[in-house]
């Protein structure tokens, strides 16, 4: 591939800056565009398209404060014709956020705190139709094979980032549009398969295993 065609998905206008800076500076790569949140992305996807212009990467952040996120983004453009592939590059490294952007169709998983030389090999992966993970990334979801534990839903996850804000059972139920037994039911489950019997220690053993973000 003679060029890689880049669009940069951040909100932090600095951040796009300094990626653009480390990606032009590597030969063969373009940025063709940029967007603030996901919404933006894909209407500029749509404008190159509509023009005629190849992309060949999309570099997506996964949180853009009030914009579509990352992983709701990345599953809308896999849903569009001719959708390019994801890559996406992050500063969170938890299960939840890694389960939820390969399941939405991620191409790859990279950290920021990446050298630039991983990350330029990771969009030429992904640009070539492979699969690029961060290699801590890597190792996780090779521990998770390695060393099974009773895995949680994508439900349960969910349950557990709400119940890690302090949200009770009822408003959970109200959140989730499901009834406080359901709420109940899910929440023996995620105690028995985290080895705890309260919200405590569910809230700290997730957040060690890094199943859910530290707070803050």
């Amino acid at each position: 591939m003679s060029e890689i065609r880049i669009l940069l998905v951040d909100d932090h206008p600095v951040v796009r800056a300094g990626l653009r800076a480390m990606l032009t500076d590597f030969e063969g790569f373009t940025v063709v565009a940029e967007a603030p949140e996901g919404a933006a992305a894909i209407k500029e996807i749509q404008r190159l398209q509509a023009l005629g212009e190849p992309l060949d990467v999309v570099l997506m952040d996964l949180q853009m404060g009030a914009g579509m996120d990352g992983v709701t983004a990345t599953r809308a453009i896999k849903g569009m014709p001719s959708a390019p592939p994801v890559l996406i590059l992050t500063t969170y490294d938890t299960d939840a956020d890694i389960l939820a952007a390969v399941e939405a169709g991620a191409s790859g998983y990279m950290l920021k705190d990446a050298p630039p030389e991983q990350i330029r090999a990771a969009v030429q992966q992904a640009a070539a139709g492979q699969t690029a993970l961060a290699p801590e990334v890597a190792a996780r979801l090779l521990g998770r094979i390695r060393n099974p534990q009773p895995v949680l839903s994508p439900r349960e996850v969910q349950l557990l980032e709400l119940l890690a804000t302090g949200m009770s059972n009822k408003a959970m139920s109200k959140q989730l549009f499901i009834s406080e037994a359901t709420v109940k039911t899910h929440l023996v489950h995620i105690y028995d398969k985290l080895g705890v019997d309260n919200r405590t220690a569910a809230i700290a053993i997730a957040t060690q295993r890094r199943i859910i973000r530290t707070a803050g």
